[in-house]
């Protein structure tokens, strides 16, 4: 599906249609809404499940200047006013898509009901992480995207997914390769000058659940459970055995705690 937003982008998406509560889910770079087809098979008699495509990646527009997460949380904001939604949505994101979903919860807090952070973090990149960022950009300009993913590959998933799972290998390969240079190099910007969530963290008051694999490489259990820990009443879950993308590398463990989640959302 394709759609207008009030903020000038046209957004690339998909939505189950029927069901509450709503759920936005917010891909993880370099990827699409395509990497959350295991939750929208699996849940989608239980909720009503969007999943958009961020500024660059997909069919979404991408940026006509220097990348930014606060524009990719306005372009979602402007999204669902397109659509008409006036209901609070359940809003949560992967890895980059957590970082956007924080952005969100700073400038759109009345628009929310409850957040799913999976695989991500609240800090932002060090000089070091800057760097690596500039690194970065400077292979993803000289390479294709399926170069570039697989370049990523090995701290993307577990080392268990990579040999047992090839088909989820094959899949986040696909997926990224799909995507366009100018899109990963936007993502890489945005990420690389994202801003400190930290300090907003005490002002989260909906209901919050902290995902993340217990193998994850680049925002590991302990960096998940820190973020937990500065959310009023947020939840952890460890996912066994999974990497960074563990929607994907996990599906049925990942389904088990958001089905578990949307309960409690659903009884508030």
């Amino acid at each position: 599906m394709m759609i207008r937003s009030t903020e000038g982008a046209n957004v690339s998406y998909e939505d189950t249609q029927k069901g509450t509560p709503i759920v936005v889910l917010l891909h993880a770079f370099p990827l699409s809404h395509e990497m959350w087809q295991p939750q929208r098979d699996a849940l989608k008699g239980m909720a009503r499940f969007i999943t958009p495509d961020l500024r660059g990646f997909g069919g979404t527009t991408g940026f006509t200047s220097i990348g930014s997460l606060e524009t990719m949380a306005d372009t979602v904001a402007a999204f669902l006013d397109a659509l008409g939604i006036t209901d609070k949505v359940v809003l949560g994101g992967c890895s980059m898509g957590g970082y956007v979903t924080l952005a969100f919860a700073r400038r759109y807090p009345e628009k929310l009901c409850g957040l799913i952070l999976t695989d991500t973090k609240a800090e932002p990149d060090d000089e070091t992480g800057k760097a690596n960022r500039e690194k970065a950009i400077a292979t993803a300009k000289s390479s294709t995207p399926a170069e570039f993913i697989s370049g990523m590959m090995p701290k993307m998933v577990s080392e268990e997914t990579q040999k047992h799972r090839p088909e989820v290998v094959r899949e986040i390969e696909r997926i990224a390769s799909a995507q366009t240079v100018a899109g990963i190099v936007g993502g890489l910007e945005g990420l690389r000058d994202r801003i400190d969530s930290g300090p907003g963290l005490a002002d989260i008051n909906v209901p919050t659940i902290v995902l993340v694999g217990s193998e994850d490489a680049l925002t590991p259990p302990a960096v998940a459970e820190k973020l937990q820990q500065r959310i009023q009443g947020a939840t952890l879950t460890v996912i066994e055995g999974a990497g960074h993308l563990a929607n994907m590398e996990k599906a049925g463990p990942f389904n088990e705690a958001l089905k578990a989640f949307l309960e409690v959302i659903e009884r508030k």
